[in-house]
């Protein structure tokens, strides 16, 4: 995301994080209902280190997807200025190191273009709150959140209306006060008075909007089922995983869930399920059939494209790796590896990509300044060079070591005499070394032919 001009954070009504929460299709509804900033559930920053950045083509979405397959964070172009990325320090843990917030706030705020922001609790005294958010104001930062409650105060604990107050007397940078949804915010009209009441430039709300996002509407809330259906209708067009999507549901239904749609929702095991508690089973089916045709045109639209701009000389065949077809330990890239040392061929070199459309992988194998490749689209990198490894040993005539080409290769022989000489050291008995030099085969990793995906 590339923020053009600076987030304001006065005058605001500001959805919070909230774990679980946070996600993309209650983004979307609270900016539909009238909140200004949106910000995303707390991610921790080791998870989006294990990121790949992806351009979801169908959703017309920007996905960071961990190395699992799971979307860790969505987002889209509705949301673009509105959205503030949390990334969590593990709760209200840094409070007790000052020191280290300083640090991380300041390399934050030197090291990247975009506006930071701070969320925290008060602490104990109002003296050593003050200290901190002053330390917190000296780096740079474009607003402070302040959750009017200690570290270990519960929802149901009163919100320190005068804390929140004497920092935002105290600070010239925007507070946002966060907190109010027990003691305060029932309706739009609250969000004000909470606001007066702690002098903030801004309000941050969590729960009340959790329970109904339509807390942001100027002209009331909606009626619960009518703010269900407008979130499932985002969670469907934004393929939320249900699991996600019937949390958020439970949130909203609360002392409903003991009602026969609250018990049907509980048993709810898919998107489509869900869809069909809310008599939604057709919006569902028509969504998921425009996905299809998309995806079904975009792929055609990758192949005439590969075809377009394919290397004539790259040699082709439509071939995928089975683990099943060949003996434990022995691949097809281990034989063309060994193939290779035996001629005096440089090693074998991989190079993978992977298509942001459906995020399947791709590999050219270079061998003796030839090229060669699958023009199956494989689900891992592994299996994509595996099968580049067929398609050479095959246009080759070479055996690529599968179970029915029996075990006269050298590759087959030297792990048979291994295995033999480990089961007679087992009985007391030694076999000679072979007089041939053992290999070490160890698949190359080829990471660094990997290209970076598009940004």
């Amino acid at each position: 995301m590339t923020v053009n001009t600076p987030l304001c954070f006065r005058g605001k009504k500001i959805l919070a994080p909230m774990v679980r929460v946070g996600t993309l299709p209650m983004r979307l509804l609270a900016l539909d209902y009238g909140a200004d900033v949106v910000y995303c559930e707390e991610l921790i920053d080791i998870k989006m280190l294990q990121c790949k950045r992806v351009i979801n083509e169908v959703l017309e979405t920007v996905d960071f997807v961990a190395p699992n397959e799971r979307v860790v964070f969505r987002t889209c172009e509705r949301e673009r200025h509105r959205v503030v990325f949390q990334m969590g320090g593990m709760g209200a843990a840094l409070l007790s190191d000052p020191d280290k917030i300083e640090s991380i706030l300041t390399t934050l705020v030197k090291g990247i273009c975009k506006p930071v922001t701070c969320k925290i609790r008060i602490l104990p005294s109002v003296e050593d709150t003050l200290a901190l958010v002053k330390r917190i104001e000296k780096t740079g930062v474009a607003a402070i959140a302040v959750h009017g409650r200690k570290k270990e105060e519960r929802p149901q604990h009163p919100v320190h209306c005068d804390v929140i107050k004497a920092i935002a007397e105290a600070v010239s940078i925007p507070v946002i006060a966060n907190g109010g949804s027990h003691d305060f915010i029932k309706e739009y009209k609250d969000i004000e008075t909470f606001q007066k009441a702690t002098a903030a430039s801004s309000v941050m709300i969590a729960r009340a909007a959790m329970w109904n996002p339509s807390i942001f509407r100027k002209e009331g809330l909606f009626p619960l089922k009518e703010v269900m259906r407008d979130y499932i209708k985002y969670a469907v067009r934004y393929d939320n995983h249900y699991t996600n999507t019937k949390y958020c549901l439970c949130q909203m239904l609360r002392e409903q869930l003991e009602t026969t749609e609250g018990k049907k929702l509980h048993a709810a095991q898919s998107t489509q399920e869900i869809c069909d508690v809310f008599e939604m089973a057709d919006f569902y089916e028509e969504t998921t059939a425009v996905f299809e045709t998309k995806k079904t045109s975009l792929e055609t639209e990758a192949r005439d494209e590969d075809d377009q701009t394919e290397d004539p000389d790259v040699i082709k065949m439509a071939v995928r790796f089975d683990k099943r077809e060949y003996p434990p330990q022995i691949t097809p890239k281990m034989y063309l590896l060994e193939w290779c040392r035996k001629e005096k061929h440089p090693q074998p070199v991989y190079e993978t990509i992977q298509r942001p459309l459906d995020r399947l992988f791709c590999s050219v194998v270079t061998v003796a300044e030839q090229k060669y490749r699958s023009t199956l689209w494989d689900k891992s990198k592994k299996l994509a060079e595996q099968a580049a490894a067929i398609v050479c040993l095959r246009t080759l005539g070479v055996p690529e070591g599968k179970l029915c080409q029996g075990e006269s290769h050298p590759i087959n022989k030297r792990k048979r005499e291994d295995q033999e000489r480990l089961n007679n050291k087992d009985h007391g008995e030694d076999l000679p070394e072979p007089s041939h030099k053992k290999a070490n085969f160890i698949e190359e990793p080829s990471d660094m032919n990997m290209p970076k995906m598009p940004r």
